[in-house]
């Protein structure tokens, strides 16, 4: 990997004052409909962040230590300012999400809100985490943090089955049962992954589990750093609206990465169980190559990482109408500001927008950091 960082590319139209961004637009979270059984605000709450740290096999999967006060308080907020959908697994915090998830809950009407799981990341005392009946047993322990009888989104989390696929038949029947039975309304699985080493090799391999598991609901990581994934000719957006599939979009910040709030000269530490430590973007190459394109976001839309947020949000809320964006959170405040509906982009901003995203991830390319951008 490179420690020089790449050429800064030509700003894609002159920059405005930021006042002049924004424009009002009705307030509300509008519906997007993922599967024929689940609707939900197209802003939701991801929950990896409230978890805390986790490792497993000694790899971190978490995020920092948080204060559960201040967590119950953001998801409360969100509830109250329409979010209704909530994605939590059984790996954050090693359960810890989804019991402080499962409390605030209880404070409301559950068939009025929407609760994605995830399954494959714990294997417990199994050979495997999708092996024998883990996936029930991992299904029921769930139920019993979250204080629920049934999840509306369930969601297989890897593309790892085991040698030859070895354990995809049996999790596969376990998903079909609880959907069956009504445990769960619709079933996920995860999409490809961006920056995979090859590619075309990811989107081969999801197409082939996508026609086995037939899912309803598709899982991306996604935001304007992430190169196109090409599955059967289609990006995923053209992909899963032909197969009539919804879409969660994870990390439309990039884990904090396009607010703007690293400084490239002092790259940040990440403690023991901290996923966000495998991240090449934070280091002192990651950041200084998306500098610029940041500096040009700043220009036009507000220095505070609450406008650069806002701009990350509103570029995957236009992406597809059968799509719920996830954006985690460790506060409040958080919350407050994903959450200020009441602007929106204009066409012209969101072109900037893309155009300087495609920057970014070309700088990113050049620095060595993920596969070429398409």
């Amino acid at each position: 990997m490179s420690e020089n960082p790449p050429e800064a590319w030509t700003a894609p139209a002159r920059a405005r004052p930021a006042e002049r961004a924004w424009r009002p637009r009705p307030p509300g979270n509008v519906a997007r409909q993922l599967s024929s059984a689940v609707s939900a605000g197209a802003l939701a709450v991801g929950c990896r962040a409230i978890g805390g740290p986790a490792t497993v096999d000694d790899r971190a999967l978490g995020w920092a230590r948080v204060d559960s006060a201040r967590s119950a308080e953001g998801l409360h907020a969100a509830i109250e300012r329409g979010s209704n959908l909530f994605d939590v697994a059984d790996v954050f915090g090693h359960g810890h999400a989804e019991r402080l998830l499962g409390r605030v809950l209880r404070d409301y009407r559950r068939e009025d809100l929407r609760i994605v799981g995830r399954v494959g990341r714990v294997r417990g005392s199994s050979e495997h985490p999708f092996a024998g009946t883990t996936v029930r047993r991992q299904f029921e322990q769930t139920l019993e943090n979250l204080r629920t009888d049934y999840l509306d989104v369930y969601c297989l989390d890897h593309h790892d089955f085991g040698p030859d696929d070895d354990h995809l038949g049996e999790s596969l029947a376990q998903m079909r049962a609880l959907r069956e039975d009504e445990h769960v309304r619709a079933i996920a699985m995860r999409g490809p992954d961006p920056f995979a080493e090859d590619p075309h090799a990811a989107g081969m391999r999801f197409a082939r589990l996508f026609r086995v598991i037939r899912p309803d609901v598709v899982s991306l990581r996604f935001n304007g750093l992430c190169p196109t994934t090409s599955v059967d000719g289609e990006d995923m957006f053209a992909f899963t609206a032909r197969h009539g599939v919804g879409l969660l979009l994870h990390e439309p910040l990039g884990q904090g990465v396009l607010t703007g709030k690293y400084d490239p000269a002092c790259p940040p530490s990440f403690g023991r169980g901290d996923g966000r430590g495998h991240e090449a973007w934070f280091t002192k190459t990651g950041l200084t190559a998306i500098e610029p394109g940041l500096r040009l976001l700043r220009e036009r839309f507000g220095h505070a990482p609450a406008d650069l947020a806002r701009v990350a949000l509103q570029h995957c809320l236009r992406q597809a109408d059968h799509a719920a964006v996830l954006v985690g959170f460790t506060c409040v405040e958080q919350i407050l500001h994903n959450h200020q509906s009441t602007y929106e982009l204009d066409d012209a901003d969101l072109d900037f927008v893309d155009e300087t995203y495609r920057g970014m991830r070309t700088a990113l390319s050049l620095a060595g950091i993920g596969p070429a951008p398409r």
